[in-house]
């Protein structure tokens, strides 16, 4: 028993002496002063020889287009842009989650240590974990002052100087010196974070340094006649063998070109002989282009292409996959196509039985189908609203992210238009907030609804900052947002969705007045205005739906409704604000708040949600907070509304573990 007791002292001391001497290298974050301030920053993080893609964007919080690589560096380094704001004591950082791998309750702090560095803090020291639990982590980020674009946080390693910094990243040793206050370019301590100025992204994009291994150097001249004249003499049987099988297909390939040409000729003259004159209307409501176009989807990529082709082989050619009057072949990339013709899509329905509706959107009606052996929605629109078809197809053929919805494809018949979406397994974020259980659903836990709103947030920070265009959607609501099998949202419906293309942040674009009344902002009302501040408000209505699981426009119970008796969310959620100052004094709000929530949510993480969405609200856009911001805000929340799970003690039935690899 007594040896037991001094393995175990010191078992406890050595763990202390590890915390001691890290707790000695622990980084020292920026200060800042004010709580407002946000911005870009990057990490260079170290990377181990098993890691990859999935892995960092796991241990970042971060998609794949956030992260580059450098190409000399050895060992590899990743850089990882972040969303940086003044923090927990004043202190620039950000926000991640770390999933413990480790099968046995082991403490958090080593594991951290271990796979971060001198990156990460871990403001619970002594929590202790087993494999699948999620930690909340702060990541040491920068923001500068004004002289730079962007401060890098950096690990300093063995061997590394400032002189040997500034060469690797292209900045004067008297910049690095300036960003991290030093006196002079000696001293630096290993271990310890330095921050790096930079005017533009570092390295490259990770997935050209993550392709294959180039093949080796060609052998020399030299080297081969050296092989040579030791080589036995052989028969070359493998030379004329391959010669003649390359000659066979090439003289295939020739044939068939052959062959094709002949074909598309012959038919392109029959057409001619029986085409009307270009000039004369067609009975339809879109004209069938000289060059027909197709579109066509792959995995997570679709465009168009053009030329004179023909349904595929083996269906009846009654029905052509005609081009909408005004489709330009410009605006789209080229690919392979793969055509999928109106019968294809017949099929997929089942000629469009009403068992497979999904709902009814904007412009028509969205059916599930089963199309080349995928789930897919496919929503058919008439003729008459090419323009909004058009208008989809643009959008969704240049933006491609994991919130929004993907564009698989289209076909069209004669009177009618099918765009082909991928399929989200859990329908729409409206069917599960308002009256889930009479609609056959499940209501959504605290978790959920925060995870649902960030992925949602994403999604419009992603067409409002990153794309080569600008956009704005015009008609976010929750039955635009769908959840697929993990509830994970998308944002659909890019009907609407119009080209922004603006000098400096919030510039109006004028249009007519398009939306879903309860989500239009009072500008865009008064002015027709569209701006992405538009979307901002119409996203606070979203998150006052979350909280209260109310529609957008309410309605008074238990009398007869009329016209003056519909209130919109915002002005109810907005009143019952007036009287909460802080998150121990809501019982205003408390009225408010989804009673299919049972009681079972922080109320601290409530109140700023309620907070967010009042300034997403605001009648002045000015005021209102841009998607960057409001993607900040929600993650700070899920992680916080994650501590607060933990302390369940993992026995909530609300937790979802929609963060996990996160």
């Amino acid at each position: 028993m007594d040896l037991l007791q001094i393995a175990l002292s010191l078992s406890f001391l050595l763990l202390v002496n590890s915390l001691f001497s890290y707790s000695s290298t622990l980084p020292t974050p920026l200060g800042c002063t004010d709580a407002s301030r946000l911005c870009t920053s990057f990490i260079a993080f170290k990377t181990n020889p098993g890691a990859t893609l999935p892995k960092i964007q796991s241990m970042f919080d971060a998609f794949p287009e956030d992260i580059t690589a450098d190409e000399g560096s050895s060992p590899g380094y990743v850089f990882v842009r972040k969303n940086c704001s003044c923090l927990y004591s004043k202190k620039y950082l950000t926000n991640t989650t770390f999933t413990v791998q480790s099968e046995e309750v082991k403490p958090v702090f080593p594991m951290v240590t271990a796979a971060y560095g001198g990156l990460a803090f871990l403001p619970n020291s002594t929590r202790t974990g087993r494999a699948g639990a999620v930690v909340s982590l702060h990541l040491v980020c920068g923001c500068s002052s004004g002289l730079w674009n962007y401060l890098m946080s950096y690990v300093m390693e063995e061997g590394d100087t400032i002189a040997s910094l500034s060469s690797r990243f292209g900045v004067s040793m008297d910049s690095i010196e300036t960003a991290n206050g030093m006196s002079g370019p000696d001293a630096v301590v290993v271990g310890q974070v330095y921050y790096i100025p930079l005017n533009s992204v570092p390295g490259q994009p990770y997935s050209l340094m993550s392709s294959a291994p180039s093949p080796a150097p060609a052998a020399t001249f030299d080297t081969l006649s050296k092989k040579l004249e030791h080589r036995p003499a052989k028969f070359p049987y493998g030379w004329v063998i391959g010669s003649m099988g390359v000659a066979l297909a090439l003289i295939a390939v020739a044939l068939l070109l052959f062959i094709s040409l002949k074909f598309f000729n012959s038919h392109a003259q029959n057409s001619r002989s029986q085409r009307k004159d270009p000039d004369e209307p067609t009975s339809h409501k879109f004209h069938i282009l000289k060059s027909r176009s197709f579109c066509y989807g792959s995995g997570r990529y679709f465009c168009c292409t053009i030329g004179n082709l023909k349904p595929s082989s083996g269906v009846a050619g009654n029905h052509h996959i005609n081009n909408p009057k005004g489709m330009v072949a410009e605006a789209f990339d080229m690919e392979k196509p793969i055509i999928f013709t109106h019968e294809e899509i017949l099929y997929s329905t089942d000629s469009f039985s009403d068992s497979n509706i999904l709902g009814h959107g904007r412009y028509g009606a969205v059916y599930y189908g089963v199309l080349r052996d995928q789930e897919v929605a496919i929503k058919i629109m008439t003729a008459t609203k090419t323009r909004e078809f058009i208008a989809e197809i643009k959008v969704l053929c240049k933006v491609h992210h994991a919130s929004l919805v993907e564009l698989m494809g289209y076909s069209a018949s004669d009177d009618e238009l099918f765009l082909v979406y991928e399929y989200a397994q859990k329908g729409s974020l409206k069917n599960h907030l308002h009256d889930p259980h009479n609609k056959g659903h499940t209501s959504l836990s605290w978790i959920s609804r925060v995870q649902i709103a960030l992925d949602a947030a994403r999604g419009l920070e992603y067409i409002h900052e990153h794309t080569k265009n600008h956009y704005v959607h015009r008609d976010i609501k929750t039955s635009n947002i769908l959840l697929d099998s993990s509830f994970r949202a998308k944002i659909s419906d890019f009907g609407l969705a119009k080209l922004v293309v603006r000098a400096s942040e919030g510039e109006p674009s004028a249009t007519k007045v398009v939306g879903t009344f309860g989500y239009l902002a009072p500008e865009y009302l008064r002015d027709g205005m569209a701006t992405t501040k538009s979307d901002v408000y119409a996203f606070g209505v979203v998150l006052f739906e979350l909280i209260s699981g109310k529609e957008a426009i309410t309605r008074t119970e238990g009398i007869v409704i009329t016209s003056s008796e519909r209130r919109s969310l915002a002005s109810v959620m907005l009143n019952a604000l007036r009287n909460c100052s802080n998150s121990m004094n809501m019982a205003s709000l408390k009225d408010c708040i989804d009673p299919n929530l049972a009681g079972l949510y922080p109320h601290d993480c409530v109140f700023k949600m309620a907070m967010l969405a009042k300034q997403c609200v605001d009648d002045d856009p000015i005021l209102r907070p841009d998607m960057k911001q409001v993607v900040i805000s929600l993650s700070q929340l899920l992680l916080s509304s994650v501590e607060w799970e933990a302390t369940l003690a993992g026995n909530s039935q609300v937790f979802s573990g929609l963060v996990q690899g996160r």
